[in-house]
């Protein structure tokens, strides 16, 4: 709960003036013993914290979705297997699980969106990293266009939503290979772009090495670059932008 939330309630009654105190005197953290839970960074930052679940033991990824989760409305969790999401679901019946990018979400009903955020790929192989980053911008209020397939090997295909991309307060380019794409869409925007590599390619692609090196050397400017598959960053630095926007609108 943010601060203006909690004096909205004491100010109408559904919260004493005690209890609200305890709020907001209470640690800034949630000691767990091995993990240290971020609860007040979104009073701090306006994101609350999201749970990276790969790597993590069963029994440390449950007990840190289900703390989260009395703690927040919302939680979010990056790089799950289905696995993982049974194990989640166990303990919080509310999750859902997109297996395409792999996102456990926690959402409360009626979350509303705003803005404009474009999220294109250079083609189908990229889509996954770009749900992700999609997902994430919408999970934290962003408005989201889905641009797919518009690669430079089809270059028309990409003027056809020229508008659509035109018109967004920032564009997420995933693509790998060559990582072309970014390049071409930052000099036809006059909003920031943020490029995802991706690590789709052949083998001189290096896992998406080449996509990045071209992306962090693009000759077009306002081009920010995540790092390889980092669909999550981008979505993230998108809202950011998004809500900037927003503030001037």
């Amino acid at each position: 709960m943010d601060i203006k939330e909690l004096l909205t309630q004491v100010q109408n009654g559904s919260l004493s003036v005690e209890d609200a105190e305890r709020q907001l005197t209470r640690e800034s953290f949630t000691e767990l013993g091995y993990a240290k839970l971020d609860t007040h960074r979104k009073q701090r930052t306006g994101f609350s914290e999201v749970v990276f679940c790969s790597g993590k033991s069963d029994e440390h990824l449950a007990a840190v979705f289900k703390r989260l989760a009395q703690e927040e409305q919302d939680v979010l969790g990056t790089r799950a297997t289905p696995q993982q999401y049974e194990l989640v679901r166990s303990v919080c019946p509310a999750a859902v699980y997109d297996p395409l990018s792999r996102l456990i979400k926690i959402e409360s009903s009626g979350k509303q969106t705003r803005g404009s955020i474009a999220v294109c790929t250079a083609g189908t192989a990229d889509i996954a990293v770009a749900e992700e980053a999609a997902q994430t911008a919408e999970f934290f209020g962003g408005k989201v266009e889905r641009v797919y397939d518009v690669g430079v090997s089809g270059l028309h295909r990409l003027l056809a939503k020229l508008d659509v991309i035109q018109a967004a307060y920032c564009v997420i380019a995933v693509a790998g290979m060559e990582g072309a794409l970014a390049s071409v869409i930052g000099g036809l925007v006059r909003n920031p772009v943020i490029a995802v590599p991706t690590s789709v390619g052949y083998g001189a692609s290096l896992h998406g090495l080449a996509a990045l090196l071209t992306m962090i050397n693009t000759c077009a400017n306002g081009i920010a670059t995540v790092n390889i598959d980092n669909g999550f960053g981008a979505g993230y630095l998108a809202v950011q932008i998004n809500r900037l926007a927003l503030q001037h609108t």
